[in-house]
This record gives structure tokens, sequence and C-alpha cells, in this order.
């Protein structure tokens, strides 16, 4: 199993269009397999590899900035009527309002942050899905979304209350369903406003909106070891 590295002292969190650079996508994939290998979950939708061939999915990379090898990261799915979203893929069968749902806000710009992963090295230096999914919110913006859906697993659920998102009671058993597997639960969440962003709490939202402004925006935040980590946030491709 990885662990955390002591020399990783800059991170790099690269949004760009899946279809324009196949081989960053391959890095996202196979990190994403291994960590998803680790915890013993092979059938997750979120995972799938087809999303490299549509043209309306981004994603956001984490590098070490000085070895380039991936340590994490996320996706955000456009809909678009023709592929449907992780979200619709993983709960429809149980619940088919999810796809009412999508359609009701597609014409104003919808879509989902998906298949959100961190490395144990990342994990270790106390940079956790927070810093990522705020990416991942500030970026979708820049891609002409309004409102976004997540699933969120109970590891993840707080960041993405912080985040500005709400659980969809009407879904499910108020929000949940057993996913991927049996023995573990996802709830179905909400942001019916990312460009404003009225319900993320702060410093995320203040951070959100300098990311949007500054498009390379760069902070450090200390380690569990008290070292400081330089993260740079590439915002700029579209």
């Amino acid at each position: 199993m990885e662990e955390h590295n002591p020399e990783i002292k800059n991170i790099n969190f690269t949004a760009f269009r899946a279809i324009d650079d196949r081989d960053a996508c391959m890095q996202f994939i196979d990190g994403h397999r291994r960590v998803l290998e680790i915890f013993g979950i092979t059938q997750i939708t979120s995972a799938k590899a087809d999303w490299i061939l549509n043209p309306d999915v981004y994603v956001m990379l984490v590098t070490d900035a000085d070895t380039g090898k991936a340590l994490g990261g996320g996706r955000v799915h456009r809909a678009n009527r023709i592929n449907p979203l992780p979200i619709e893929e993983a709960v429809g069968y149980m619940d088919e309002k999810i796809y009412q749902m999508v359609e009701d806000h597609t014409d104003a710009g919808t879509g989902e942050v998906a298949g959100v992963w961190n490395s144990f090295e990342i994990a270790g230096l106390g940079i956790g899905s927070l810093h990522l999914s705020t990416a991942c919110v500030a970026y979708s913006k820049f891609i002409n979304l309004t409102t976004l859906f997540g699933l969120a697993a109970p590891a993840t659920y707080r960041n993405v209350l912080r985040g500005g998102f709400q659980v969809v009671t009407s879904l499910g058993y108020n929000g949940k369903f057993y996913y991927p597997k049996d023995q573990l639960t996802a709830t179905v969440m909400f942001n019916h406003d990312i460009i404003d962003l009225p319900l993320t709490l702060e410093p995320q939202r203040t951070i959100a909106f300098d990311m949007r402004r500054e498009v390379i925006y760069k902070t450090e935040i200390p380690s569990k070891s008290g070292d400081l980590v330089n993260l740079t946030f590439d915002l700029s491709r579209t």
C-alpha cells in the first residue's frame, strides 16, 4: 500500500477537457483503479473508462509537480442528453426520478462531480478531497454549468456539504442508496447554485471565487507533519 511521501512539496491541480489529453486521462484512470482495488471496489460507474471519448467531460488531475506522478483527481461531466451522467447510471435503476431531475436542469447547464479519488500519498499529507472538490466546483462555471450533482460516500459527505451541496431527500431512502455494493452507502447531493455558491462555507467559498478570478491560483498549506506544501491550481484550459 502506498504511504505518505515526505518528499512531496509541490502539487499541481490541472483542469482539462478529457478528449484533449489522452495520456493524462490514462494517468487518472490507472490511479483511480488502484485506489478502488485497495478497497475491494470493482463495480462503480464513475470508474468506467468510456468518458475518455466524451467531449463533455472535464478532468481535474492532481500530480506531484516535481515527478509528474498522479496523486488524485476528479471529473466534471456536463449533461448532454446523449451520455448519461454517472449518477444516473449508478442509481437510476433503483430510483428513476433521477432521470427527470437531470433533465429538468440540463438546459440551464447541469453536470456532476464524479470519480473523485486521492492516493494514500496525498491523503497522508492531510490534503484530502476538499481542495479537489472546491477546484472542480470553481471550474464548473467556466464550462457553462449552473448546478451540479454529486454522489457522496460517507468519508466525503461532510466536505460535500461544506461545498454547498444539499441532500436530495426525494431520492432513495432520504437520499441514500446502497452503492457501490450492499455493504456501502452513498448519498445523492445537489448544488443548486454554483455561480454564487450561497450555501458554500468559508473559506471554501472565497477560495472558489479566488480560483475563478486568478485562473492559476497558488497557495500553501501545512501538511500533517507541519511542512508547507505548495498547491497550484490551473483552471485556464476549457
